[in-house]
């Protein structure tokens, strides 16, 4: 009898425990699988992307013909991207220049079309005797707009605030240099609303630079910071304008980067058979495309910015506004973009505890590119690495980039 009730007690309590477990935890495991960023609208609107989603991609319909789905899908992302200005001539200038070990870094000025121009860091080796392998190097976001280039170049007289970017999201390394030191022909080009093209305070309409002042601040940290602030409040209304206008944020970005390929080629040091490019955060993304739609990229390095769009409808597209390109996933999920320059050499880097991507996004665009490679007969040219850390490019991820570099292009 008394093992009876004592078999009975125990029944209770675990059933008490797991009523418990229930009441407690909705706001932990249970929620997670039915909250979402977009709250109640998110089934509707997953639901109506699966059934609407990847149709370019290599793996659908049983492609065989590379060189024709290539075409096709570039077309149709051409297409949506949207931005197509008046040609101009590239007219390149050099600024200024500045000796350092091992090379020579110029500060050089393009046209990117007949409306826009730009500012690159060009870094050339000491003693080239031949054209050497170039590397395009895409700076990323941060939410710090002042700066472009100089986020991975060295600079004279480099502010506290970039010493600690740098240090935070580069192990305190410009890795433009360290390309350039190891017989690399580099350039850096400032992307469209950063460095040499970010937006000027005084043609942005009074209400809405309501508390800034360019003139008050009492030294350069604090202008930067402040400044950085009001780019950060003003994507939305350049979004915003940017659709209205008929066009794309990446794709003016694109545009852009193709013009760097266009810049290194007009230049006597250069191979313009072995031309790559990497880049972090938005620098992975602008790598993607970049890579993507360019065949004269030989080989591309994309750190921190490789998902499927699948794992992040739920909560996960948070990122800048510069990342969107309205129907692309209709055709094109993100890894089906690098995927368009494949069977060319690709490495990607992920950072496991990166919180702009899910894991099982990174996992399922691994898996992809994997599988098109595969079936391009092309398995060594594809490799994606995995490091225990937040969203950045440390050093040891940066020697795992240039030895893939040195791999492909040497």
């Amino acid at each position: 009898m008394k093992t009876g009730r004592a078999i009975f007690w125990v029944f209770i309590s675990s059933f008490v425990i797991l009523i418990s477990l229930v009441i407690i935890t909705p706001r932990d495991s249970l929620a997670q699988d039915s909250t979402s960023d977009v709250g109640n609208f998110y089934p509707f609107l997953e639901a109506y992307s699966s059934g609407h989603s990847n149709s370019l991609s290599f793996l659908e319909n049983d492609r065989t013909d590379i060189e024709s789905w290539r075409t096709e899908a570039r077309s149709k992302l051409d297409e949506l991207l949207a931005f197509h200005p008046d040609h101009a001539p590239l007219d390149p200038q050099v600024l200024d220049s500045s000796k350092r070990q091992g090379y020579t870094q110029y500060r050089v000025q393009y046209n990117l079309n007949a409306l826009q121009k730009t500012e690159a860091f060009l870094l050339i080796p000491d003693n080239l005797e031949d054209p050497a392998p170039a590397v395009i190097a895409l700076h990323d976001h941060g939410g710090f707009y002042y700066y472009g280039k100089e986020k991975h170049n060295r600079i004279d007289d480099q502010p506290e605030i970039l010493e600690t970017y740098i240090n935070n999201l580069y192990d305190g390394r410009t890795y433009a240099d360290e390309l350039a030191m190891r017989g690399f022909v580099v350039l850096s080009p400032d992307a469209f609303y950063f460095g040499s093209q970010r937006i000027d305070p005084d043609k942005i309409t009074p209400e809405n630079t309501s508390g800034y002042s360019r003139n008050t601040h009492e030294n350069i940290d604090e202008k930067i910071d402040a400044f950085n602030n009001l780019a950060s409040k003003h994507e939305i209304p350049m979004q915003k304008t940017i659709l209205t206008a008929g066009t794309t944020w990446p794709g003016i970005m694109l545009q852009g980067d193709r013009r760097a390929i266009d810049f290194l080629l007009s230049r006597s040091e250069v191979d313009s058979s072995r031309i790559g490019v990497m880049g972090l955060s938005l620098g992975g993304l602008r790598t993607t495309y970049l890579f993507g739609m360019d065949s004269r990229i030989k080989a591309g390095v994309i750190a921190g910015f490789s998902s499927s769009y699948e794992q992040m409808l739920r909560r996960h597209l948070r990122h800048t506004w510069m990342m969107y390109v309205p129907r692309q996933y209709q055709f094109l999920d993100l890894p089906d973009v690098a995927s368009l320059n494949a069977p060319n050499p690709l490495l990607i880097l992920n950072a496991e505890r990166d919180h702009l991507f899910p894991m099982e996004g990174m996992k399922a665009a691994e898996e992809k590119l994997r599988r098109i490679y595969a079936r391009m007969g092309a398995d060594e040219q594809f490799q994606t690495n995995y490091y225990d850390l937040p969203h950045s490019m440390s050093i040891p991820m940066q020697e795992d980039a240039f030895d893939w570099l040195e791999r492909w292009l040497k």
